[in-house]
């Protein structure tokens, strides 16, 4: 059986991170953007991020610039402007594609696990959210305008799981 943990992904920095560091923990998968109408987001993923961290909660934000190109920046730039504009800690990745033939295999693996309205599996827009319980598998996806406070509940039940 597939999990996210299966998977690997550059952080921004180059570094590979296999995903089975997050083994255990309670993981929300993002995709994000710097110049979008929901870019303010950020504040309440990391709000969330130093609320459960300590109980085994990640948020791990995959950059991505295919909604109209709202990501342009280098990755050294993303995590400049995340961490001066919003104070963001949790892991940034590199930028990837949620979408398309380039989609990334993290995606590709959330997408057909959780697919959206209708039975789609493509993402809408960017800060899409997937919450993987600790043994790696999704528990649910979120629209783009549910905001990270709305997730809260849920995040506690999942914590509150055994691996």
């Amino acid at each position: 059986m597939t999990s996210l943990h299966d998977f690997t992904a550059l952080l921004n920095n180059g570094t590979d991170v296999s995903l089975r560091e997050f083994t255990g923990k309670v993981v929300l998968v993002v995709n994000v953007a710097s110049k979008c109408g929901y870019t303010p987001q950020y504040e309440g993923l990391e709000a969330l991020y130093r609320k459960y961290q300590d109980r085994g909660f990640a948020v791990l934000g995959f950059p991505c610039n295919q909604f109209l190109s709202q990501e342009p920046a280098s990755d050294a730039e993303i995590a400049s402007f995340c961490s001066t504009s919003f104070d963001v800690t949790f892991p940034l990745f590199k930028k990837i594609d949620v979408n398309g033939d380039n989609t990334h295999p993290v995606y590709r693996y959330l997408k057909s696990s959780a697919p959206g309205l209708l039975g789609t599996e493509a993402i809408k827009w960017n800060f899409s959210k997937f919450l993987v319980s600790r043994d790696g598998q999704v528990i649910a996806r979120y629209a783009t305008a549910t905001k990270p406070e709305a997730i809260d509940a849920d995040i506690a039940t999942a914590l509150e799981r055994p691996a």
